[in-house]
């Protein structure tokens, strides 16, 4: 498989984290360039969760010079999704089982196999770098008692599917899904890809929990609007929510 144009490679043996490498790299950057660490010894989820990282499984960080509002640069963990579904497509041969899981989730047959985590690295009238964290269970998968109650049951690739995946081979596939996307979405804004990412939604017109730290909405997931929120349609009407954790 062939390694996208303009984007750097740099794989490294052991990391605290590839989002706080990228972090210490971004400045000397002269391009966007993925990072990937085969291990990682301090590794964190959303809303600084940890993030179990057992050998054989990926964890890689793009590191991005975007030039949009901070709103728009947010999008992309919408493009990184696609990204993610196409790369598994590529190195297993098969879409069945894959959903998207909003925000930022991959499922493959209902269970979590993939994580997304969007990091601004400085501020320049803007977001000077974007890090765009990537988990993915390849090998294996965290123990129940590694998430949080109520949460997904975390799956492996190799468990699921039975095709056994390097982190290099998923690196190569997810760059090169990567560009592709990013590619669409610079050129023609978010409006395919959201259209792409609903047609891959998991739980799309059922009944879903979306949780913040203070409130909980419980409604029919009926869309993502233009501005990537998660749009709600319960008793008291519809609710735009920016960000939350699902449940369902």
């Amino acid at each position: 498989m062939s390694w996208p144009a303009g984007y750097g490679r740099r794989v490294l043996a052991e990391v605290d984290s590839t989002n706080a490498e990228a972090a210490r790299l971004a400045g000397s950057l002269a391009g966007p360039e993925w990072i990937l660490a085969l291990r990682q010894n301090a590794a964190r989820g959303r809303r600084g969760r940890p993030w179990a990282n057992p050998a054989g499984n990926f964890s890689g960080t793009l590191v991005l010079m975007p030039t949009e509002p901070p709103a728009v640069v947010a999008l992309r963990s919408f493009v990184a999704s696609l990204a993610l579904f196409d790369a598994f497509v590529a190195v297993t041969g098969r879409a069945a089982g894959l959903s998207l899981k909003w925000p930022n989730d991959v499922l493959l047959n209902g269970g979590k196999v993939a994580g997304i985590l969007l990091e601004s690295l400085g501020q320049r009238a803007g977001v000077a770098h974007l890090a765009i964290g990537i988990g993915i269970n390849l090998a294996e998968a965290p123990g129940a008692g590694e998430v949080e109650p109520g949460a997904l049951r975390p799956v492996s690739l190799l468990s699921e599917v039975g095709v056994r995946v390097t982190p290099e081979e998923m690196l190569d596939a997810l760059a090169t899904a990567y560009a592709a996307h990013e590619a669409r979405f610079v050129t023609y804004g978010f409006a395919p890809i959201r259209e792409a990412w609903l047609a891959r939604a998991a739980r799309l017109g059922e009944v879903i929990t979306a949780r913040t730290g203070t409130a909980e909405t419980t409604g029919t997931f009926e869309t993502v609007d233009a501005a990537g929120n998660l749009v709600l349609k319960t008793p008291g009407g519809r609710q735009a929510i920016a960000a939350a954790d699902v449940f369902f």
